[in-house]
């Protein structure tokens, strides 16, 4: 798949300087791209690179000023890592939806209803009763059971299991190994100090343009008729754990390992970091930033907090309480001797 560079500015709106026929067909870093290839120059430390690339061509911002002369043909734009961000997408929406038709073997239960333009890889598995929209991809081996939506646009990779009832948005995309639906964490003790499992009737739903990562886990809801949602815009890395009844804002980010416990609300427009978890049944306001390995143990109500520590809290006064922790054992060895003076 090959694209000139007429073509290219032409999609973001840039200006050209340079061979604007020449032909694209990958993208590459400054400092390794081949002739074929496209790069970008955002951050002023890799600026040497862009007297020597062989870069086909380089993104650069309006306002840049070469020191020396440039070989390469430029391409003038607005913010070069956004444009190169968004050209990405769009390589990634031509490589990734190109798939088409249906490999066998694989399965499709009765009365369920397929769009135009899918893709249905080998031993993937539908239902019955499924509901699938326009250009979905499913690839191998990927599970869809009983009574799922699927919306238009949507990925669905090699493994991935979703549980009956399953309900996505459009545009989402979930990544090998991410299990929805599955029963949450629900066993009552008994006395004989046992335990006897609550059985788990709800379903999950992601709205639109939801991403799941690799082996990450959204447990379904208690109770039929109700869901564990995840909102519009909120993507999951690898390895997250959602339990049952959780509740996730639109546009909100977990890195890998994060977990959220059982009926949870967390807001809109969160940032948690790796390792990071909150205790059940809590709020979390919109905007709240948790910093890597850090624990929420009640409800946030402020909105915008930044907040750190095994029991987070400020993250100012976490630092601050920190540099006075790693003080103590000088000040324990300082307040002995004042003793013995004494």
């Amino acid at each position: 798949m090959e694209f000139s560079v007429a073509q290219i500015a032409a999609l973001l709106d840039g200006t050209i300087e340079g061979n604007e026929e020449i032909l694209i067909s990958g993208l590459g870093k400054i400092e390794e791209a081949t002739p074929e290839q496209l790069s970008f120059l955002a951050n002023p430390k890799y600026e040497q690179y862009i007297y020597s690339t062989k870069a086909g061509a380089v993104m650069v911002s309006n306002n840049f000023i070469p020191e020396n002369s440039v070989t390469t043909t430029l391409i003038r734009v607005e913010d070069p890592y956004a444009s190169f961000t968004a050209l990405l997408e769009e390589y990634h929406k031509a490589v990734t939806f190109s798939k088409s038709g249906i490999e066998e073997p694989s399965y499709i239960g009765e009365n369920s209803n397929i769009g135009n333009d899918i893709y249905r890889g080998a031993f993937s598995y539908i239902g019955k009763n499924v509901s699938i929209g326009d250009n979905v991809k499913i690839y191998p081996n990927a599970y869809i059971g009983d009574n799922c939506r699927i919306g238009d646009n949507t990925l669905i990779y090699a493994g991935a299991k979703l549980y009956e009832g399953t309900i996505v948005g459009n545009g989402c995309t979930i990544h090998s190994g991410a299990v929805l639906g599955s029963d949450g964490f629900g066993f009552a003790p008994q006395e004989d100090s046992t335990y006897k499992a609550i059985p788990q009737m709800g379903h999950v739903i992601l709205e639109d343009n939801v991403s799941i990562g690799a082996n990450t886990v959204v447990d379904c809801a208690t109770f039929a008729g109700s869901a564990t949602k995840i909102g519009k815009g909120t993507k999951l890395d690898n390895l997250v754990q959602i339990a049952h009844n959780v509740t996730i804002g639109k546009n909100t980010v977990m890195a890998a390992q994060a977990g959220i416990s059982g009926s949870t609300e967390i807001g809109d427009n969160c940032v948690f970091g790796g390792q990071s978890a909150t205790v059940g049944h809590i709020k979390v306001a919109n905007k709240t930033t948790l910093a890597a390995k850090s624990g929420i143990p009640k409800s946030i109500k402020k909105e915008g907090q930044v907040l750190f520590g095994y029991i987070a809290f400020d993250i100012k006064k976490f630092l601050n309480s920190y540099a006075i922790f790693k003080s103590l054992p000088d000040m324990n060895q300082r307040l002995r001797e004042l003793e013995k003076k004494s």
